[in-house]
């Protein structure tokens, strides 16, 4: 018999209360209540990061975290990051630069770079590098996956102005 919770989780901004099996995963919590399918199941061990959404601002793997662990938390999601229409940097950088080529990687690669940008507002390649080495790509090479965070670094710079 599966035992239910009650959880109130705020996903990208608007606050969902459910009651689900207190062994819901996270990234099926969102996917499947939520049906916010940019967080990807890939490897459903933390290796591979296409689950990775922000979990109060922090970069984690949603596919092994409970929906239940989230309770009373804020997520943001790559649905999350665009704001009244417009893009946000990283998707825009993502768009010009190339930098994906099937996309199942790209929403946790976002997600991971907007934390890092967030930290480090003007990372250099080794920081950009070692931020995403949580992420796998297995199409891209990932130079233009750093082009495009290099990208969206600089766009915020403009921004700022």
């Amino acid at each position: 018999m599966a035992t239910n919770v009650s959880v109130s989780i705020t996903v990208n901004g608007v606050e969902h209360t459910a009651d689900v099996e207190a062994r819901m995963l996270l990234v099926h919590f969102l996917r499947d209540e939520l049906a916010l399918t940019g967080t990807h199941i890939g490897c459903d061990t933390t290796h591979c990061g296409a689950c990775t959404v922000l979990l109060d601002g922090v970069p984690i793997k949603s596919c092994t975290m409970f929906a239940v662990q989230a309770n009373d938390q804020a997520i943001t999601t790559v649905e999350g990051l665009a704001r009244n229409g417009d893009l946000h940097p990283l998707q825009a950088g993502f768009k010009e630069e190339h930098g994906l080529q099937c996309g199942f990687c790209t929403p946790g690669m976002m997600l991971t770079a907007s934390a890092l940008l967030e930290s480090n507002p003007s990372p250099s390649e080794p920081e950009i590098r070692r931020a995403i080495s949580g992420n796998l790509c297995r199409c891209t090479g990932y130079q233009n996956i750093v082009k495009a965070i290099q990208y969206a670094a600089e766009a915020a710079k403009g921004d700022e102005r």
